[in-house]
């Protein structure tokens, strides 16, 4: 088969034949259709510091992807030959302390797709039948199937706290950010704005319902609250960023009693003021993937019953190219001025 593969540490990725996978006694064999580019790949690409300590090249990458299934092994009770499906990247144990809690996502021997093991980049992926997720909504494409995994973390993020009524800030209008526009505004939300630097995004976020988007290059977070008409600052605040001066400044813009979830991974410390969480009464949560498997139930029931949420995220897929273009979607994605990036594999 054709597949993306990182023959050795270092940068770089290679076109490549590599073999066909077969699945074992309790997987689940999927002909990949369409896969998304995360960020996560960019880094395997580029081979920073992170992979560097966590990928297990050699590797095929990919963790975001939709298909069909064409084989199951033996020991499969619920997937069948031709199901649509997308996948749950985060293989657990289940034996720890948290996999028999029922907090799978919170495993201790988490082994990803794409990273610690061959992942979607190819025509063929295999993955354990407990990570299969099969679409039984027809109105799903491939292209919004491929990003069931980061449409995960905007809905993991933002139904952390209650919404209803809320006025929220999202820092980061990245494809996850823009997401969580939807999401939030499904869940109740009351006024949302979002922050960025790139104006074809914060461009998106308006597009997408957001009551303001603003471009902190320019502009302060406590102008857009006066903007908004926020006497006492924002309720809820989803940090998709991982920049180092978005978490505090989004501190200093919370009402007392404010709740901040943090998906977006910052590259080293932040300095934050620990006096104005305790005496503001703030609470900061940390989000890591999805709810297993509450998130997936939550993110499918949503799509089939919001069509308007359906049509936002399917917009969000800015651009489809085949999977032998890999390196102009790698940098496509790089560029980071539009939304989702996805590889086309079905003429491979």
């Amino acid at each position: 088969m054709k597949a993306l593969f990182k023959s050795a540490r270092g940068p770089g990725l290679e076109f490549v034949d590599r073999p066909e996978p077969e699945a074992g006694p309790d997987e689940v064999k999927i002909r990949v259709m369409a896969t998304g580019i995360c960020g996560t790949d960019l880094h395997i690409l580029g081979w920073d510091a992170w992979a560097d300590g966590a990928v297990a090249a050699p590797l095929i990458p990919g963790h975001e992807f939709y298909g069909e299934v064409v084989a199951v092994g033996a020991g499969v009770r619920e997937v069948l030959v031709g199901d649509r499906v997308s996948g749950e990247g985060h293989v657990v144990c289940g034996v720890c302390r948290n996999c028999r809690a029922g907090r799978r996502q919170m495993c201790i021997r988490t082994r990803s797709v794409g990273v610690q093991r061959d992942g979607a980049f190819a025509e063929y992926v295999v993955i354990p039948e407990t990570n299969v997720w099969v679409h039984r909504d027809p109105a799903i494409t491939p292209e919004l199937g491929a990003v069931f995994d980061p449409l995960g973390n905007a809905v993991h993020t933002a139904l952390s706290f209650p919404l209803v009524g809320e006025d929220v800030l999202i820092t980061g209008a990245g494809p996850i950010g823009l997401m969580a526009i939807g999401v939030a505004r499904h869940a109740g939300a009351n006024r949302i704005a979002i922050t960025d630097v790139s104006e074809p995004r914060l461009a998106l976020a308006r597009s997408l319902g957001a009551d303001l988007a603003v471009d902190v290059s320019r502009q302060r977070i406590a102008d857009a609250q006066r903007e908004l008409g926020l006497t006492e600052g924002f309720d809820v605040g989803f940090e998709m960023s991982g920049h180092p001066t978005a978490l505090p400044e989004m501190i200093d813009n919370m009402n007392h009693g404010g709740r901040i979830a943090m998906l977006g991974l910052p590259s080293g410390a932040i300095d934050i003021d620990w006096g104005k969480v305790v005496t503001h009464m703030l609470t900061l949560t940390g989000i890591y993937g999805r709810e297993m498997y509450e998130t997936w139930y939550a993110m499918s029931a949503m799509l089939s019953s919001n069509h308007a949420l359906r049509a936002g995220i399917e917009s969000l897929v800015t651009d489809v190219l085949p999977a032998a273009q890999w390196e102009r979607a790698f940098e496509t994605a790089r560029a980071g001025t539009g939304g989702k990036v996805v590889l086309d594999w079905t003429g491979v």
